[in-house]
């Protein structure tokens, strides 16, 4: 397993099909894609997971962690994830968050992630926003 950067548009055929198959594929294309930082997961030269973090002052938003159906449940978005707050502290960014899908706010706990309990609906998905401060 390899964790690298990669560009903004190879994380959009991974972001359509495991976070939004069901809306058009501009859908996952963000117009501030090109001011953030994206990095991708490689197993044996594919592409299987991918993040997308946006940094603005002393703090970092990460968005669109997802990783392939068939490779979930094998640590690798843990990985990223920990890639990414490490990146953090290195950067002395004070506070890092997410925006969570509700169903995934227990991922995000085991990383010492909080639910500040405000809550939203995007496109029929129910999302509450995660934080952690350093």
């Amino acid at each position: 397993m390899e964790i690298r950067a990669i560009k903004a548009s190879e994380t959009w055929k991974i972001r359509h099909e495991v976070m939004w198959p069901e809306q058009p594929f501009e859908f996952v294309q963000l117009a501030e894609d090109n001011l953030g930082l994206h990095f991708g997961v490689f197993i044996e030269g594919k592409l299987v997971s991918i993040v997308s973090c946006f940094i603005t002052d002393d703090e970092m938003q990460f968005r669109k962690l997802a990783t392939l159906q068939e490779y979930q449940g094998k640590g690798i978005a843990s990985e990223l994830l920990n890639f990414v707050l490490k990146l953090a502290k290195e950067k002395g960014l004070k506070k890092v968050w997410c925006n969570a899908r509700s169903n995934k706010k227990t991922f995000y706990e085991k990383f010492g992630m909080s639910d500040t309990h405000k809550i939203f609906t995007k496109a029929g998905k129910n999302f509450t926003i995660m934080t952690i401060l350093f």
